[in-house]
């Protein structure tokens, strides 16, 4: 654990971790063995969950879930993956995320993706396995991705992507001929 490193109760830390400066294991997470969170990555902050009332304000829809990274993971600095609403936000074993990537609440990440900086994953996104992201690309929010798909720098998916080891750029994403 390195200064400020902290983990919260209920949560499970494997063997081989690397905690980075003020690096964050939020309440009832799983980290797997060999592990690397670097400076600042937060892990279990509270998923984007608010309700609009009848009086035009919003109120805060609790999140009950947590977080589980399974084992041989590289979470990036600044790099914030939220605890689901229920259930489980997941994060393969393999997976290697940049610094500055935003992983929302519930989001399923298959075994051995990268994903560079600047990405952002939004709520109840699926992105299978051995996927090749490049930064400061946009995925809406309760959509798919198939296995071996690799998305170019600043795409924006705003649809599933079926075809597995496919190649997509744009936005909205299309898939390279």
């Amino acid at each position: 654990l390195a200064p400020g490193a902290m983990v919260d109760e209920n949560s499970e830390i494997g063997a081989n971790c690397a905690l980075g400066i003020r690096s964050v294991v939020g309440k009832s997470c799983i980290l797997g063995a060999r592990c690397i969170l670097q400076v600042g990555a937060t892990i279990g902050a509270d998923g984007f969950g608010f309700a609009p009332q009848s009086n035009a304000s919003f109120a805060k829809i609790p999140q009950l879930g947590n977080v589980v990274i399974e084992d041989h993971c590289e979470i990036g600095a600044a790099t914030t993956v939220d605890r689901a609403t229920l259930g489980s936000t997941r994060i393969g074993q393999g997976v290697k995320l940049d610094n500055q990537i935003q992983v929302a609440h519930n989001v399923s990440i298959g075994q051995n993706t990268v994903i560079a900086a600047q990405t952002g994953i939004a709520g109840s996104t699926s992105i299978g396995a051995n996927c090749m992201i490049g930064g400061q690309v946009g995925f809406a929010g309760h959509i798919s991705v198939a296995d071996g798909v690799k998305i170019a720098a600043q795409s924006g998916v705003t649809k599933s992507i079926k075809e597995s080891n496919s190649t997509w750029q744009g936005t909205p994403a299309s898939p390279l001929r």
